[in-house]
């Protein structure tokens, strides 16, 4: 099989927002408790953050995270997170059926993310609270005055403000499983007002609006445009979410997820742009892809787990090779809609769902999809310049004209390197791949790393974490890409 991928200079679809690499911890499963936070583990800081893991979330170099959900966010109170650790509240925690503790909270997970070298994605609860306790968070995170909770903050031991700047209007509220789900009427006035008091509070802050849960939610679409025309002028991102996966073992089809990811977010950006028009705005409303990842892996098991357990093992998907295929695919259409998404997140970080899996009181060792994800964290930074792919194409019963290549363009910001993300989605054949640089003559291949390998259920684990790792080809004439790989080509300036 061939294909050519074509670049040329002054054909760029936009500059690269770096929070398009952001992350998300929710109260969930082990995210936080045996996951990023450990106070009795061997590598555990003053605060009981574990060093292992930090230093693998460095790697990755997140900039966002957002937090603390997520479904968990609907039902919960924030001061509970604040203040002497030995008063804070026990509860049940209903959206995952657990036990929160509250041993971290807004407090402790600000210092942590700024020890991560990532800044705090805050999401306040609009199900079983309102605008009023969202302001007042706000004023608690970011504000200085002499007022109650600004002093609160201080009281409890931190007194410059937190800083926060990036603020989610709740979570999913069309969802039924969502605790005090809403209408989209009635989420776009909460959404409004709330969105209102916020920037009243601290005016330096931007904000997310919910979109539709996902998709395939009968909502999806209307809903959308309720919640604009609702709170369109207070409002900056709206966000998208979704999840992939392979249940029923079609990889040809799994595979082609990225079609889907590019048709979904072009729908609400499109969606965005129509009540732009209808109010004539000069203001984008732009997209917050802020829930994304593969999840199917671990439905089954968490059925078995009991409930109203403090951090029980939920959601750990185990990533084989050809999940973290189908994840550098996403990054790439990720890239290739950088004018309209800005920020998106990895769902999530640490256990669940995540690059980064921990044993209690042990190891923590890098899933497959830990791989593509830090590559193009690293190397993906820049401007996405516009790329054509000429390639033969395949059916599946979804999607018709799958084309066989997948390809992503970016150059840096000193425009001394250009990176070409690529996927083959073939399942027998290797690609030879033709570069076709028009006003990039000047540049050269130097680096060629690949995700591949022939057993696409591979895993790794604990005792064996580097079962699925990246290779690095030998440099020549001739590209070639496996089947079924992941691929990242850097070409740097003469």
């Amino acid at each position: 099989m061939k294909a050519t991928i074509t670049i040329s200079a002054n054909n760029s679809i936009g500059k690269i927002d770096k929070r398009i690499f952001g992350s998300f911890i929710e109260h969930l499963g082990r995210a936080v408790y045996g996951g990023i936070y450990e106070p009795d583990h061997a590598t555990s800081d003053d605060m009981g953050f574990r060093q292992d893991v930090m230093g693998m979330i460095k790697e990755l170099n997140v900039p966002v995270i957002r937090y603390p959900g997520g479904n968990f966010v609907s039902g919960y109170n924030w001061e509970d997170g604040t203040g002497d650790k030995a008063k804070r509240p026990r509860k049940m925690e209903l959206a995952w059926q657990s036990i929160e503790t509250n041993e971290v909270g807004i407090d402790e997970f600000q210092e942590w993310a700024k020890r991560a070298g990532s800044e705090v994605m805050m999401a306040v609860n609009l199900g079983t609270r309102g605008a009023n306790d969202a302001r007042n968070l706000v004023e608690y995170c970011n504000s200085d005055t002499d007022t109650y909770y600004a002093q609160m903050r201080k009281a409890n031991g931190f007194d410059k403000p937190f800083g926060i700047k990036l603020w989610c209007l709740g979570n999913e509220m069309d969802g039924p499983w969502q605790i005090c789900s809403k209408t989209p009427y009635e989420y776009g006035r909460i959404a409004c007002e709330t969105a209102k008091l916020m920037k009243w509070t601290d005016p330096s802050i931007e904000l997310v609006a919910c979109g539709s849960a996902h998709i395939n939610m009968p909502t999806f679409m209307e809903w959308e445009r309720t919640v604009l025309r609702e709170c369109y002028e207070h409002i900056d991102y709206i966000s998208l979410h979704n999840y992939y996966g392979n249940p029923a073992n079609d990889t040809a089809a799994y595979l082609a997820s990225s079609v889907e990811m590019d048709k979904f977010i072009k729908q609400v950006a499109a969606i965005c742009d129509e009540v732009k028009f209808e109010k004539e705005s000069d203001k984008t409303v732009n997209l917050s892809f802020d829930e994304w990842n593969i999840w199917f892996h671990s439905s089954e098991q968490d059925k078995e787990i009991p409930k109203w357990q403090v951090a029980p093992p939920l959601l750990e998907d185990i990533y084989n090779l050809e999940d973290a295929v189908v994840v550098g695919s996403l990054l790439i259409t990720l890239l290739n809609n950088c004018d309209r998404v800005k920020i998106a997140c990895l769902a999530q970080l640490v256990n669940v769902i995540a690059p980064i899996m921990t044993e209690n009181n042990g190891r923590c060792w890098a899933q497959t999809i830990f791989y593509p994800f830090m590559y193009t964290s690293q190397h993906g930074r820049g401007t996405t310049i516009r790329s054509f792919c000429s390639c033969d194409s395949y059916d599946t019963e979804k999607i018709k004209n799958v084309p066989y290549v997948d390809s992503a363009a970016v150059i840096s910001d000193d425009g001394n390197e250009i990176t070409i993300f690529a996927v083959n989605r073939s399942l027998n054949e290797a690609c030879d791949l033709n570069i076709a640089t028009l006003g990039y003559d000047d540049y050269s291949l130097t680096q060629h790393i690949a995700m591949e390998g022939d057993d696409l259920k591979a895993v790794n684990t604990a005792d064996s974490p580097d079962n699925v790792i990246p290779v690095e080809k030998a440099i020549s004439e001739n590209i070639s890409l496996s089947p079924h790989s992941w691929n990242m080509l850097i070409f740097k300036k003469n």
